[in-house]
């Protein structure tokens, strides 16, 4: 596999191994499920659901938990990840860089958690482009964000961390969306923190 940034190369290597070993847990998927409980009270009857860059797939436990019917599909460019993704019965995996995916088919919503940050911020409008395609209705974001663009040092490396209206940006670029619902959760919350964690519900609109 091929890649055509610094970021692709350092998530799918060392680094992206360590991280997987250092995020996981039931605490974890516990506030996943508070989480997605308040994002999918705005979306109506999900019967498929597309996740960018799923890691080792504790959103998609916590998507599993809350709707045991759902079709679930990841993509993910970390082959140990990609392994770990194997334990679930009910998901499509593609392993590829999210740069190099091309959805052949959408779905009722598309999710992105965590990973807009770590793009690089030159291809961030492919990767809103792939979003947007992948999905017929709803687009969830939940980022670090920052209404003006930032680079923030990650763990002593530079240029692996960016923060922004990601949200924002795909409502300027696509006329159709329009913003659902939006919400934050604090790395201090008492009984499901997430790490300052900004989510927005975007759904596509017949324009008139």
């Amino acid at each position: 596999m091929t890649y055509k940034t610094e970021q692709e190369v350092f998530w799918a290597g060392e680094f992206g191994d360590e991280y997987l070993k250092r995020n996981q847990g039931k605490y974890t998927i516990a506030a996943n499920v508070a989480l997605f409980s308040k994002i999918l009270a705005s979306v109506h009857n999900p019967e498929s659901i597309i996740e960018f860059g799923s890691n080792i797939g504790l959103n998609l436990e916590a998507l599993s938990i809350l709707l045991p019917n759902i079709k679930l599909s990841a993509i993910e460019i970390n082959q140990k990840a990609v392994e770990s993704l194997q334990r679930f019965d009910n998901l499509t995996v593609h392993h590829s860089s999210i740069l190099d995916y091309t959805p052949q088919i959408t779905h009722d919503m598309a999710l992105i958690k965590g990973v807009l940050i770590h793009i690089n911020p030159q291809e961030l409008h492919n990767v809103y482009e792939r979003l947007y395609q992948s999905s017929h209705r709803y687009i969830c974001i939940a980022e670090y964000y920052n209404p003006s663009p930032v680079e923030i040092s990650y763990r002593g490396h530079d240029g692996k961390l960016f923060k922004r209206d990601f949200a924002g940006e795909m409502l300027d670029k696509y006329p159709d969306l329009a913003l659902v619902d939006y919400g934050f959760v604090y790395h201090r919350d008492i009984n499901f923190p997430q790490d300052d964690t900004n989510w927005f519900l975007l759904e596509k609109k017949t324009l008139s």
